[in-house]
């Protein structure tokens, strides 16, 4: 049985266990906590309350998750009390010497990990759970005193739980941690106009998520859909060689079910066929009731394991935390066996209902029923209008509200009130993000556009919403084919810069002296009456003398008038 128990104010869970002592400090907080101008501000506060544990010989981490932080370990009971109590007492004390350090170590991690799946960014924006999608990009701009104050906010006695699985809870344990209070989950937010919806991905495989309400019929659904999928896309088609799924309770009573299959190239099309078929056979209700059996038999299985209770401490102590339900082994074993194929049908409709899927690149999947989720706005910002230096069919309006880069059949919108962060160039680029996951990038040189507008977009998104950003090579800058690049734009009503108008008058005050010479010369053979024999070859050179100090005057006049 799970013992409920407390060290210095933090809620315990203790279970007996064989071997090592296992444990784990859980706080309600998590990357969908964060904003975006703030993303990786849980992480980077992870690894510095980290950092003093150094080498040992037990088994420790720190992992953050959408809704979590989790410090944890396997070692001696002493180990377990030196553990915690340094990641407390780096907690209340962060090593800001470490920063720097710290986030080049985090821009690495995120190097070698792999990308991220797209799907929570096309389900709920820029924002709250759709921020695991993006890049950890507030770690460049985030100082010592954003770090202090999340983890007083965050990393506190009442936001936390510990889990222990040992044969005790070790004697001399303290948890140094400031008092706060409770966090509730977020809530989550939307960037899908209706479901199911689908979108097209950057590689052939093929992923779907649905969100559901947490039960047991729905784990137990997730499981079923996996042997479908193996089955129709393994085992008969042969056209996968991975087909998986997992059930992830999300703390608010609902869980994600993501369920994957990849594909080489050539056979794309009969995956992503084969995968909407087992979607679409389960929610109408043609499911084989020997997978339910099967599926609710493993699970029961599982639960036979001899210390199962300890196995389950995590799990409880993150239920703990976000205010859900803890089901005793006794509990969860009947609700299993009472799954019925009615109840799994049930699950597979809301599924469906709610279904994202990620497409293999290229593809679609309106042929099958799903939406195409949004990828452009529904109306554009209301201000003024420049237009774009090459291509026609673009307009950019800014206002005072709103910003839109309009195209002949869509628009990107997105108003400042609603921007989740601004990516800002030192040579006047900027890239905004509207918490719906719309992109907007201005490339200034390519608008015919006041310079000072850029500040006015600067000062309608705000500066707590900017994401700095280094320095670009000018010669991977965009600028219109005729334009040479330029170091520093020109300020409005300015018509250029002094060299430009320098070199003009210089080049064609030569090319005036070369043509008047060409001129006095021809007249004064014409008066001569043929006295003197006139040298044609040296008045060839003068004229194309002129015309070679003459073309580069009228190319930069042209210029001028089409930038002004």
């Amino acid at each position: 049985m799970v013992e409920v128990t407390e060290v210095d104010g933090v809620p315990t869970l203790f279970a007996p266990s064989t071997g090592r002592t296992a444990a784990g400090l859980i706080f309600r907080v998590g990357q969908a906590d964060e904003t975006l101008p703030l993303h990786g501000i849980t992480h980077l506060v992870e690894h510095l309350a980290l950092h003093d544990s150094g080498l040992s010989d037990y088994h420790y981490n720190g992992e953050t998750a959408s809704v979590y932080t989790h410090f944890h370990l396997r070692g001696g009971e002493s180990d377990v009390v030196g553990y915690l109590g340094k990641v407390c007492d780096g907690l209340a004390d962060l090593p800001m010497h470490r920063l720097e350090t710290e986030k080049e170590i985090l821009r690495t991690e995120s190097r070698t990990r792999g990308g991220t799946s797209a799907l929570p960014l096309w389900r709920y924006g820029a924002q709250g759970y759709g921020l695991p999608s993006y890049p950890e990009w507030g770690l460049a701009r985030l100082r010592p005193e954003d770090l202090r104050w999340w983890v007083e906010n965050y990393f506190t006695r009442e936001n936390a739980v510990l889990w222990i699985a040992g044969e005790r809870v070790p004697a001399g344990l303290r948890l140094r941690l400031r008092p706060g209070a409770r966090r509730p989950v977020p809530v989550p937010t939307s960037a899908l106009s209706q479901t199911p919806a689908w979108y097209t991905g950057d590689d052939s495989s093929v992923v779907c998520s649905a969100v559901v309400r947490r039960s047991t019929a729905a784990s137990v659904y997730s499981g079923v859909l996996e042997r479908e999928l193996f089955r129709d896309l393994r085992q008969e088609g042969g056209y996968s060689y991975t087909a998986s799924t997992s059930y992830d309770p999300r703390g608010d009573g609902y869980a994600t079910i993501t369920a994957h299959a990849d594909a080489l190239p050539e056979k794309q099309g009969a995956v992503l066929g084969g995968f909407v078929d087992v979607l679409a056979r389960l929610r109408h209700g043609t499911i084989d009731p020997a997978s339910v059996a099967a599926v609710r038999t493993k699970s029961l299985e599982n639960l036979n394991h001899p210390e199962i209770e300890a196995a389950r401490l995590p799990g409880h102590a993150l239920n703990l935390l976000t205010g859900q339900r803890n089901l005793t082994v006794a509990e969860l074993r009947a609700e299993l066996s009472a799954v019925t194929v009615a109840q799994v049908h049930a699950v597979a409709v809301e599924a469906a209902d709610s279904a994202l899927l990620q497409t293999p690149h290229r593809t679609t999947a309106d042929w099958a029923g799903f939406a195409a989720a949004p990828t452009s706005s529904e109306c554009e910002a209301d201000g003024r209008r420049y237009a774009h230096r090459e291509d026609g069919e673009l307009a950019l309006v800014i206002g005072p509200e709103a910003v839109s880069i309009v195209r002949s059949r869509s628009c990107s919108t997105v108003h400042y009130a609603a921007c989740a962060a601004m990516m800002s160039w030192p040579d006047g680029a900027r890239r905004l993000i509207g918490h719906d996951g719309i992109v907007l990038h201005l490339e200034p040189a390519m608008w015919a556009l006041p310079y000072q507008e850029i500040a006015a977009l600067d000062a309608g998104v705000g500066p707590a919403r900017h994401l700095p950003q280094p320095a670009r090579d000018p010669a991977s800058i965009p600028r219109p084919a005729a334009v040479r690049p330029a170091t520093v734009p020109p300020a409005a009503g300015d018509g250029g810069n002094v060299g430009e108008i320098i070199a003009i008058a210089l080049l064609g005050l030569v090319a005036l002296v070369l043509a008047l010479t060409t001129v006095l010369l021809v007249a004064v053979a014409v008066d001569a009456g043929g006295g003197e024999p006139l040298d044609w070859a040296f008045l060839g050179c003068l004229v194309v003398f002129t015309g070679l100090f003459a073309t580069p005057v009228v190319m930069l006049l042209r210029r001028r008038r089409r930038r002004g």
